[in-house]
């Protein structure tokens, strides 16, 4: 059975937002961390190396893998803060051109700052993604 790289550890997320070198994604990151707190409940958990985590949820796919992952989570990277935020296909698009500055993967939305993006559109996000993924 294949086990995933990124599951839940116990390293603090203060130390590691503290120890970024860009004082803008420092700030930005703990500005995150509020708004995911407080529209998850959940407190903020360091998964992997890199990625800062609220809540989990257990998935399985059909060809049996299974694990868990956070139900959003962000990961301010070199180039940008990656945001991993579940869009329903219904809403994607409306949200994202509503939200701002930002590129979008499949599962991934990247920001260069909080300033780039309209708050509002972000907290729907986080607010849609988490009535979801805490009823999987």
């Amino acid at each position: 059975m294949v086990t995933n790289k990124t599951t839940e550890t116990i390293k603090s997320v203060k130390g590691f937002i503290n120890a970024l070198k860009d004082e803008t994604q420092k700030k930005d990151s703990f500005e995150i961390i509020g708004i995911m707190n407080k529209l998850t409940g959940f407190e903020a958990k360091l998964w992997g190396a890199s990625i800062i985590g609220f809540g989990s949820y257990h998935y399985v796919y059909e060809s049996g893998r299974e694990g868990d992952m956070p139900i959003v989570a962000f990961s301010p990277r070199s180039t940008a803060i990656v945001l991993y935020i579940y869009l329903n296909i219904e809403t994607r698009e409306e949200l994202l051109n509503k939200l701002g500055k930002h590129k979008a993967g499949k599962g991934c939305i990247y920001i260069k700052k909080l300033a780039d993006i309209d708050i509002a559109v972000l907290k729907t996000m986080i607010r849609n993604a988490a009535k979801v993924k805490k009823v999987c």
